[in-house]
Parts: C-alpha cells; sequence; structure tokens
C-alpha cells in the first residue's frame, strides 16, 4: 500500500486534514500518517486539536509516497520552524510526490522544493506568495496544479479535488469517481476550474428580476442573450436592466454574459475533446475567433494554449 504523511502545525486548517485524507481513506489503498514537530495534539486553527502519530524526530523521511503539507493561519509561523522545515526538505527530496494544500504552499518554498516551479495557493495568499518567492510561477487561477512530482491546490475544498486527482493518477477514474459518489462530492472537478469562477467573484442578485435573468444565463450559456433578450427576461427595460446589473452585480449585463460563457468554455475544453469551434459554438461565441478574443482577453492565452496547459487528470495517469 503507498504511504501518504500529512505535515500539520499549530494554527493548521482542518479541512485542508480532514479533506484528503477522507478521501485518501476510502480508497482502502493507501496507510496514513500524521506528522508535526511534536508527536501528540495539535492544535488547528478551528480550536480543534488533531494527534499527531510522530514527531519529526521520530519518523525517517524516506520510503513516503506522497507528502501532503496542509495550510492555515500558523503557515507563517511554522515557516520558522527549523526542525520542521529541515524534516519536509528531506522527506520530499525522496518522496515520490509532494503536495500541498493552501498555504500550505510555503512550507514546500521555505523547505527549497518549488524553486522554478509552477504552482497554487489559496487566491488570498497569492501576492504573500509572490513577494516572497520570486522564484515560482504563481498561478492562482486554477484549484489545483501538477507540475512534475509536484502538485498544489488552492484553499480548503479545492484539496478534496486534489486527493481525487491524486487517486485517479494512481488508480484510474474508475475508483476516483467511486470515492467521489460515496463522499458526495462534485465528480473529479477539474483543476482548470477557476477559483475566481462565476458564483465566487459576482455579488448575488437581490430582485426578482435580475435573478431570474441571471438563471436564464447560467442554465444555457449558449442561447441568445442579447440585451433585448435579457430585459425581456427580466420583464425590464434594456436602460432600466443596465441599471440594475451596475446596482446589483457591479458590471453590465454584456459583461456578465461573456464572463458565464467563458467559464462553460473553460470546462469544455478541459474535460472534453471537441473542436474549438463546436466549443465557441456551444458556449455561445459564434465563432472559434470570437471565442479567442474572449480567451485572450478574460484568460490571457489562447483557447487551444489552455486546453494544453489544463487537461483533466485522465492525462496523469
Amino acid at each position: 500500500m503507498r504511504r501518504v504523511v500529512f505535515v500539520l502545525f499549530d494554527g493548521f486548517e482542518l479541512l485542508d486534514l480532514a479533506g484528503p485524507s477522507s478521501v485518501i481513506a476510502h480508497t482502502g489503498r493507501y496507510v496514513s500518517h500524521v506528522v508535526a514537530s511534536a508527536a501528540g495534539p495539535v492544535r488547528s486553527s478551528s480550536g480543534v486539536s488533531v494527534n499527531a502519530d510522530f514527531g519529526v524526530g521520530d519518523l525517517a523521511p524516506g520510503g513516503i509516497d506522497t507528502m501532503v503539507v496542509v495550510g492555515g493561519g500558523g503557515v507563517d509561523a511554522a515557516c520558522h520552524d527549523t526542525g520542521l522545515i529541515a524534516w519536509i526538505a528531506a522527506a520530499g527530496a525522496s518522496a515520490r510526490r509532494i503536495t500541498s494544500v493552501c498555504s500550505g504552499v510555503f512550507l514546500l518554498a521555505a523547505a527549497g522544493l518549488l524553486t522554478g516551479r509552477r504552482v497554487t495557493t489559496h487566491w488570498g495568499r497569492e501576492q504573500q506568495l509572490r513577494r516572497q518567492h520570486p522564484d515560482l510561477a504563481v498561478d492562482c487561477d486554477p484549484i489545483f496544479i501538477r507540475d512534475g512530482r509536484v502538485w498544489t491546490s488552492a484553499g480548503v475544498t479545492a484539496g478534496m479535488d486534489l486527493a481525487l486527482a491524486l487517486v485517479e493518477a494512481d488508480h484510474g477514474r474508475a475508483i476516483a469517481h467511486a470515492v467521489a459518489r460515496e463522499l458526495v462530492l462534485f465528480l473529479r472537478r477539474p483543476g482548470s476550474q477557476s477559483q475566481f469562477s462565476v458564483p465566487l467573484w459576482s455579488a448575488q442578485p437581490s430582485s426578482d428580476s435580475i435573478r431570474a435573468v441571471v438563471d436564464g444565463v447560467h442554465a444555457d450559456p449558449g442561447a441568445p442573450h442579447s440585451i433585448a433578450d435579457l430585459a425581456a427576461r427580466g420583464g425590464v427595460s434594456p436602460r432600466h436592466l443596465h441599471r440594475l446589473f451596475m446596482a446589483e452585480l457591479g458590471v453590465p449585463p454584456a459583461t456578465y454574459v461573456e464572463r458565464v460563457r467563458i467559464e462553460a468554455a473553460r470546462r469544455a475544453l478541459a474535460e472534453g475533446d471537441e473542436p474549438v469551434e463546436t466549443v465557441a459554438r456551444r458556449c455561445g461565441f459564434g465563432s472559434a475567433e470570437t471565442l479567442r478574443r474572449g480567451f485572450h482577453r478574460r484568460v490571457g492565452v489562447s483557447p487551444s494554449d489552455y486546453r494544453d496547459r489544463f487537461r483533466t487528470t485522465k492525462e496523469y495517469t
């Protein structure tokens, strides 16, 4: 059985441990241990303590298949724990795979394991990571990233998506899907999914008319969504629709529609093999060229480049 070691510190985020460890445990194909600076109770940021099986002086750093370093508010102090950092460096050098959840990436970086790597973390830590570790290629858009043997994820629940991807890479899609169903998780949310997806960056509409418009756009991004169409759906004039969108959502209707369509296209490109032209038509862009312009404006790369960079975990096996 593959050996997985979770690394904790005082002030760790409980879900960064509980989520991925539950995914791993439900496969029945791994043996897991928890290590911290010292064996015994380790207090999480929520006040719940978890018992560390080993201290860094008790567990030899060799023989580890996958090391998972969790994040949390205590990570900044943990980066100054020389004993913990030295153990992470030694264990990470020999492990087949090293991973982090959320701000756990700071500990991997402090241990010198990420030089030149492309990594992610919680969007709220992006600027700190860039400032403290300018040698890293920081990309806080995807929910998780694989760069060779290094896997990093965004915050909290993204750790479960990362763990499912690890399981899929090790044991295939069927096992990963069976675990997802058992845990009632979204079935294999791809790493390419943005931390800044529409439900996260958008305020929620307060009026029934705008809520009806927004629901219609999300239900079918590829449908006609001209200003006249949206206004008719909301039962208001086009001018009033624009005012309501700005007041309630902070963006014009056309911008909102484009963002929803871009997100739909991103999912389609990452998860499927349809030609870019087909994706463009299905997601409401009309042509591959219109989609390309929208991608360059919103994502910074072309649809083809995005697909090449953000394939789903089926290619990791």
